[in-house]
């Protein structure tokens, strides 16, 4: 059903009025962004159940996360052509399909490398579902309204995180991970029995598929984020051992970083020329042709790169170092998510008196002091109440700027740019998201190891002939538990194995100190991109010409 209006005249000028819409719809869109949010979200929970049950390391467990945030920022492009072709609707509805039936192999997985494949197949389906979701949102609302659903769209996805370091937690404590997963096969259904509540709207047959843009872009993305992935593993200089292959001697995961930054640059060049020319891009470059909405990409990666890094190191540290159980790592990260979930909603009603170049600014002095907070008051109890302080203004902070970045980039840009952008929002999202990851993994291991390694030629009881029999070659976080057992098989006394669990215990605190400094670092540079934010208020919009529409093929040049 088409936007009632009302007419009314002012001083000789007639204006439209928009009435309110129905909020049933809202309900579907920001369920279908709590299932997909709840998925990832769910993942860092199940850490230390999906460590015993498929016998892996953690890092193994995080390429899970890296794949569904890489399977939707490669191919989310795609998908926002696909919702322009068929109708963001059926596209809609096609894709909760298929993220159901991934849950269906989440659930039942027998081995990491189906978990794995099922995390990749969500984010295939995740890719169609962000882009529909903001079109959706565009199609059903207007004007303050649609202001509104998009803060609700980000408090959805905080909420989606309470709920499953909650739900995750207590399932995870008492009955298993896999259970948990298992929710996300009914809310599927649900979804899609609700989608039948949305406005349908019409496909554009004319909307070409730029296929040279889609391998551009997927392959931009997926050598930056497995170059990222695997540093630690294959070496951030020199190869490694555990590398498939070297480059005369140096590592491939770098080259992998530098070739995928290449090849997005030949991305954007090949856009614009393909624009130029008359033809569909695959990404309308409109969508950030001001540095004002540039400035907002950059400032949405690093917060969300941000948040991923704390959210693999709160439960990293919880489960695998402290050895607790995933109701613990819910209780912990219960402050953080909460005050996400809140801000991201409030944050709405200071738009009318601060600019969001302000919040911006003063979004990421919070983060930046929150980080510098922890990295001071953190100890090996991580539920002290400075350590709860810390992650309450964190979450304040992350969901302020999520929301506001995101909202500068609708309103930025007419109703018929919708999807593009939400792709732009699913890309920098996930791949912010894969690579915050893949670089936390990296970087404490790291860490960890050149603190052990430091730690363990301190301590004099902890002789070469026993370094011997411990493979100091591949250190990972473990728990004092493992460790202990570990030492139990080889010669070392009673006197050594106190000596190795403190140098551990010591290590470990000290990767973390060091891993929320450099996050802290992180959020100071994110300061000055924020600080290119727009700095008027909604009243104060500046009059400029609308964007130009793509033309359509029959438009083209010939």
């Amino acid at each position: 059903m088409p936007t009632q209006t009302a007419v009314v005249t002012v001083a000789g000028t007639t204006v439209l009025e928009e009435k309110k819409e129905s909020w049933v719809p809202m309900i579907t869109i920001a369920l279908t962004q709590v299932l997909m949010s709840f998925n990832v979200a769910s993942l860092p929970v199940a850490l230390g159940g999906m460590v015993k049950s498929f016998n892996v390391p953690p890092t193994t467990i995080a390429t899970g996360i890296v794949m569904y945030s890489l399977s939707v920022a490669a191919f989310v492009m795609l998908g926002a052509k696909l919702n322009q072709r068929f109708g963001s609707l059926l596209v809609f509805r096609i894709a909760v399909l298929v993220f159901g039936a991934a849950q269906v192999l989440m659930t039942f997985s027998p081995n990491a490398s189906a978990m794995i494949t099922a995390q990749a197949v969500s984010g295939l389906a995740g890719a169609a579902i962000v882009p529909a979701l903001v079109a959706l949102i565009a199609e059903n609302y207007r004007g303050n309204q649609q202001a509104t659903a998009l803060g609700a769209l980000g408090s959805a996805r905080a909420g989606a995180g309470v709920t499953a370091f909650l739900v995750g937690g207590m399932l995870g404590t008492y009955i298993g991970w896999r259970p948990v997963f298992g929710i996300l096969i009914v809310l599927a259904a649900v979804i899609l029995l609700l989608s039948f509540r949305l406005k349908a709207d019409r496909g554009r047959p004319e909307v070409n598929i730029d296929m040279v843009g889609v391998i551009l872009a997927a392959a931009a993305i997926v050598l930056i984020t497995f170059g990222f992935n695997n540093l630690n593993r294959w070496g951030l200089g020199p190869v490694r051992p555990a590398a498939p292959f070297d480059l005369f001697g140096l590592s491939p995961a770098p080259v992998m970083i530098v070739l995928g930054i290449v090849i997005g640059q030949a991305f954007v060049v090949w856009t614009r020329r393909r624009s130029e020319a008359g033809k569909t891009p695959l990404l309308a470059l409109q969508v950030v042709t001001s540095s004002s909405e540039r400035a907002a990409v950059v400032a949405m990666f690093a917060v969300v790169a941000l948040e991923a890094m704390l959210n693999f190191t709160v439960p990293l540290y919880i489960q695998i170092v402290q050895g607790r159980t995933p109701l613990s790592t819910a209780i912990a990260m219960l402050p953080f998510n909460l005050s996400v979930f809140f801000s991201a909603m409030l944050i709405v009603r200071f738009y009318a008196t601060l600019t969001p170049r302000q919040i911006g600014r003063y979004g990421f002095i919070v983060t930046t002091v929150a980080l510098l907070w922890l990295a001071f008051v953190v100890r090996n109890n991580w539920s002290e109440i400075p350590v709860l302080i810390g992650l309450v203004v964190f979450g304040i902070g992350q969901g302020a700027l999520v929301t506001l970045v995101f909202n500068v980039l609708v309103s930025a840009s007419p109703k018929e740019l919708a999807n593009d952008v939400g792709s732009l929002r699913g890309t920098t999202n996930n791949l912010a998201n894969a690579v915050g990851t893949a670089v936390a993994g990296a970087l404490l291991v790291s860490l960890l190891a050149g603190s052990v390694m430091r730690n363990v030629s301190e301590t004099p009881v902890l002789t070469p002939e026993l370094q011997a029999q411990v493979n100091l070659d591949n250190i990972n976080f473990v728990s004092n538990d493992r460790l202990r057992s570990a030492l139990e098989a080889t010669s070392a006394s009673p006197e050594q194995v106190a000596a190795a669990l403190q140098v551990n215990e010591d290590a470990r605190l000290r990767a973390l100190k060091m891993g929320l400094l450099i996050m802290a670092m992180i959020s100071i540079l994110a300061i000055f991109p924020a600080s290119r934010l727009p700095s008027y208020l909604p009243g104060e919009l500046p009059v400029e010409p609308p964007l130009k529409a793509i033309p359509g093929p029959s438009e083209a040049k010939a």
